[in-house]
């Protein structure tokens, strides 16, 4: 009888391991860009800007965030960093703009500024790590993206 109880125990946790595995494998990771950046204020210190990221869910599912890690870098400045602990969600095969309240100093942003009024454009990462809930648990997903902002609000 108890071998028979550890067979039936060592089956279901091999079935249940196996399923999280295939999950995992089928678990496609959100892409993060940078979407918009607005100004919402300036002073003669720094100012205040809104950080637009763009977040797409390629999953036939949809993720609940519960911590959104970010480290937004300008050229090599690094710009704003910061945790959102709001709840997140993010449609399946659909993209969310979150957006992040970012405070700055004109020291803060040095060459990275100067590029921006020489050239009008900079290079940008936007990095970090957001934390989801799927249908089989939490997970903890990095994310890294680079690209080119321009004053036009596009990005390359």
């Amino acid at each position: 009888m108890r071998k028979a109880l550890l067979v039936v125990v060592a089956a279901a946790v091999t079935a249940t391991a196996g399923c999280a595995s295939l999950v995992r494998q089928a678990f496609k990771e959100p892409v993060v860009s940078l979407h918009n950046v607005r100004v919402n204020g300036l002073g003669l210190t720094g100012g205040e800007l809104e950080v637009e990221l763009g977040v797409y869910n390629p999953n036939g599912y949809r993720l609940d965030a519960t911590r959104f890690n970010y480290q937004v870098q300008i050229d090599t400045v690094t710009f704003a960093t910061g945790t959102l602990t709001d709840r997140l969600t993010f449609q399946e095969n659909d993209s969310t703009v979150v957006r992040i309240p970012v405070s700055f100093t004109y020291r803060g942003i040095g060459e990275a500024g100067r590029q921006m009024i020489n050239t009008g454009a900079v290079n940008y990462r936007v990095k970090g790590d957001v934390t989801v809930g799927t249908p089989v648990g939490n997970y903890t997903i990095p994310y890294n993206t680079t690209g080119r902002f321009t004053t036009l609000g596009s990005t390359r």
